[in-house]
């Protein structure tokens, strides 16, 4: 696992405190010199539609990327999502998650299972407008 903050410090903590709670996980702060399966965005870059990308340009090379999941909703495309594709990786956003949180809460509440479909349409409508069938 590669950990990158905007504070180097602040990743070197985190990184400790993964490598004492699970002693067999390899950590390394700073973006990985080899291929990587996920590339993750965990920030709150890319809320705005002019925000940068949370990556600096050129420390990663796309071609050693094997997805992105930005767990951004809205919008619907962040930067990174937009570079990733144009990169020809595979890409997500937040949507899938936002749901499924809410769907796993629902079904605690109500000991039934939960509409996800009906609940994704709702979902996708509020966020992103359009028809809501």
């Amino acid at each position: 696992m590669y950990l990158i903050n905007r504070t180097e410090s602040r990743a070197a903590e985190l990184a400790e405190e993964i490598r004492r709670r699970y002693p067999g996980a390899t950590v390394e702060v700073g973006y990985p010199g080899a291929a990587v399966d996920l590339v993750l965005n965990a920030t709150s870059l890319g809320l705005r539609t002019g925000d940068a990308s949370p990556l600096e340009p050129g420390r990663l090379g796309w071609g050693k990327v094997g997805a992105v999941y930005d767990m951004i909703y809205r919008p619907a495309e962040t930067r990174l999502l937009r570079e990733a594709r144009a990169a020809g990786c595979r890409a997500s956003n937040g949507l899938g998650m936002l749901l499924y949180q809410g769907a796993r809460a629902l079904e605690l509440w109500t000991g039934r299972d939960a509409p996800v479909e009906v609940m994704r349409r709702a979902l996708e409508h509020n966020l992103y407008g359009g028809p809501c069938n």
